[in-house]
This record gives C-alpha cells, structure tokens and sequence, in this order.
C-alpha cells in the first residue's frame, strides 16, 4: 500500500484558495495540439503551495466558453483561462468574457504601441488584425507578452455576478503558445497569486528526479524509512516517466522544511546515484552543467538512436562549451569508416554487440579528444530480431580517462520511447561516473 498521497491528490485544499483553469482551443480536442497546459500550471501551481480544483477544456465556440467561465466564477476564487487572445477569427476568448461581464472593449494605446514594436525589431510589416489584441476589457490589468503580441490580462469580479452572495473572483487570461504562456505566468501571474493569496501556513514541496530504479522498487526502497515522516503528515508520491521517475515529498507547517530535508537526506542516501537532479532538471541538462564546472567534453556515437543524444544535448544552453561532436553511423560502412570499428568485429558479433558498442565510443573518444564518448547500438523494431537478440536489444558504451564501460538493455518499447529510453540510460551511465569520480 502507497503511504500517504499520491501526487495530485493532497489533504485539503492547499493554500485555501479555489482555483480553477479553463482550456480552450478546437485544436486540442481534434486532438491535433497536446494539452501541454493542464500538466505544466498544475505543477508550477502546486510548488508554490496551490492545488487546481477543477480544469476543463472547451471548444473556440463563444458560448462554449462563456458556459464554463460563468460556471468557474460561480465557485472558484481564481480563474485561468488559456489560449483564444490572439489575432485571428477563433481567437476570442477576450470578447466573450468581457461580454459576459458587462465589461466593453477598449483601445489600449500603449499595448498597440507595444505589438508595432514586436514586429519593427523583426523588421516585419504590422498585420492589421493585429489591432484587436490592444483592446481590453474595461477594469482589466494588461500582463506583458515579451515573447509575443498578445498580452495576457487581469480582472476582479466585485461583486461576482455568479457567485453566493457576489463573493469576489479573479479572472486571469493567458495566450496559448507554451513560448509565451509559461514565462507570462512564472515572470508575472505567479508572483501575483502569492501576494494575492497568501499562504496560511509554511509550505514546502521538493521532487527528486531519479533513473534507473523502477517506480515500485523505489517505492519499496524508501517508503518504511520515511514512514515516520508520512506518519506525521508529509506527503510522498511518485509519478513513473519514460526513464526516469520522480519522488516528490510535501509538508506543511512548521516543520515543514525540517520534514522534507530530512526525506531529501534519507532517499539520496538510500538511492545512490539513481538520484540524478530535482524539480524540473533533465539528465542532459545535469550532464552539461556537471561537464562544463569539470572543464570536460563529451562526443557521441549513435546508431539506434539516430541523433536523438545529440540533440537532447544540444538542447541545452552552453552545450557548445562540452559538446565537441556526434556521430550518427546508422550503417555498418560508416560506423567503421567514421568511427574506426573493425570489420571482422562487425561480421563475428554483429553490430548490436558488445564489442561493436566498445569500439564506437572508442573511436568516437579518438576522433573528436574529448574526455567521454557515449556510444550506442540496438535494435529498434519492429522487425530485425533474432532469438539471440530480439527487438529492443540495445548495447552501449562509455570511453573515459579510466577505460571503457559497456551495458545491454533491453527496451521493447515503440521507436520513438525506444530512443528515449535508450538515450536515458546511455545518459544515466555517464552521470553515474561522473558521480563516482567527484567522490
């Protein structure tokens, strides 16, 4: 039995405040657009100490969203609307809200000013529709888009028209683009919602990310040491990614801090070095912010994985300073051409092996004089396993100061997870000796 509560689920409402988020958008329920919004501003909510009550996604269709902000108003201290703020024909969240409260649009000049300079210091023609994002409701607060043209906006319900006794409510408007949403709201609503709701006690939520342990075995492993910590009313949950799984504690009061350190101090000591990051870091991130305080450089050799290492790490800012150079050798000429494999190698083992595996992240070490290379070899699927090696063998190595590492796996997944998942643990095994050595 799972201690305490899992995430999403908490004893009470958190923070004292309802919140409620309303999604719009056709193209999320034609299902051409994932809803990245609900998982992205629940997470960011609940770190701060909030829970979302309630979340719905509705159509563009006026009285589609008028019905359900009229019935979040009618319950909920805070509601956050996304998407519907931009300029074409479907974009109109702002009029329908502002027209079920009686609030008239009016011309903002200085927020017209604002989307003329948007397009100037791109050196683009304004687009006259355009226009329709400087109007704002009457009352409304404008929050700055520095990522776009569309701005969000603010508005008090007082007297709420919806609610009993026309308790107050507040309406936040957010666009939809993640590129503009997310640094809306962490640079300006966020800040907001903490001074407008302050929380009522301490509050401390803390999530570990963690690789190579199963979501069941980590919870075995941690779950009878913590219980007296569960016991006493900290949460612990766990939610099982692609990879990874993350372990999250959250306490409240005043001992809140005190509680969640000492769950933080005991995993890391129980996990080891399956514990590679917390809140929102990723493995590759990790890597490269470990890489450049080391002054090291790392090169890959991929096969299965098609370059999906590269970019992973590449995605990452300052990359440059450790990334010297990827090597995608899909075919058995190239990977000894480029990468040096030899080719009796490759006819007595086959290129899903071992020493196949050594050999890439060897030559790929030599060619580029970085201090670690990363190789990888596998069979992706559907097809092209044997009994011997079936589908979703995968071999991969790690050429360091210290010699070569080499581990199989065995990832029978979809090609796309398979990659993942692949790159993971590719990831995982050079985090790990990097861990090994700072000790």
């Amino acid at each position: 039995m799972r201690p305490a509560l899992a995430f999403g689920r908490f004893r009470g409402t958190i923070g004292g405040v309802t919140i409620e988020i309303i999604n719009t958008g056709s193209e999320l329920l034609l299902g051409r657009i994932l809803n990245t919004h609900q998982q992205w501003l629940c997470s960011r909510l609940t770190q701060a100490g909030y829970a979302v009550t309630r979340q719905v996604l509705v159509s563009d269709r006026g009285e589609d969203i008028q019905r359900a902000v009229r019935e979040g108003l009618s319950r909920a201290d805070l509601v956050i609307t996304t998407g519907g703020l931009g300029p074409t024909c479907d974009d109109i969240t702002r009029e329908r809200i502002a027209e079920l409260l009686g609030r008239p649009l009016m011309f903002d000049a200085a927020v017209s000013e604002s989307i003329r300079s948007f397009f100037v210091s791109r050196g683009r023609p304004v687009p006259p529709r355009t226009r329709v994002e400087a109007m704002v409701p009457q009352g409304a607060t404008v929050v700055p888009n520095r990522q776009g043209t569309a701005p969000g906006l603010r508005m008090e319900a007082a007297p709420n028209p919806f609610r009993p006794g026309g308790q107050r409510s507040w309406l936040v408007m957010l666009p939809g683009p993640p590129r503009e949403l997310r640094p809306m709201f962490d640079e300006e609503i966020l800040p907001w919602i903490t001074r407008q709701f302050p929380q009522a006690s301490a509050f401390v939520c803390r999530t570990l990310k963690t690789a190579g342990i199963g979501e069941s075995n980590m919870e075995e492993l941690i779950s009878e040491p913590l219980r007296h910590l569960t016991d006493a009313g900290m949460d612990l949950g766990f939610c099982a990614r692609v990879g990874e799984v993350d372990v999250r504690f959250v306490a409240r009061g005043s001992d809140a801090a005190a509680m969640v350190a000492e769950a933080e101090a005991i995993t890391r000591r129980l996990a080891g070095d399956a514990v590679f990051g917390e809140q929102d870091e990723v493995l590759e991130g990790v890597l490269v912010r470990e890489l450049t305080r080391r002054g090291q450089t790392l090169a890959l050799a991929e096969s299965c994985t098609g370059g999906h290492l590269a970019h992973r790490i590449t995605n990452i800012p300052g990359a440059s300073a450790v990334f010297l150079a990827g090597y995608v050798t899909y075919a058995n000429a190239a990977k000894a051409r480029t990468l040096g494999v030899r080719e009796e190698t490759l006819r007595e083992f086959g290129a899903v092996s071992e020493a196949v595996a050594r050999q890439m992240a060897e030559g790929a070490r030599a060619a580029s004089g970085a201090d670690w290379a990363l190789s990888v070899t596998g069979i992706a699927g559907p097809s092209g396993g044997t009994p011997d090696k079936p589908v979703g063998t995968v071999w991969m190595a790690l050429a360091g100061p210290d010699g070569t590492e080499a581990i199989q796996k065995l990832n029978r997944f979809d090609r796309e997870t398979f990659k993942f998942t692949t790159g993971q643990q590719a990831l995982h095994l050079l985090f790990r000796h990097l861990v090994r050595k700072a000790g």
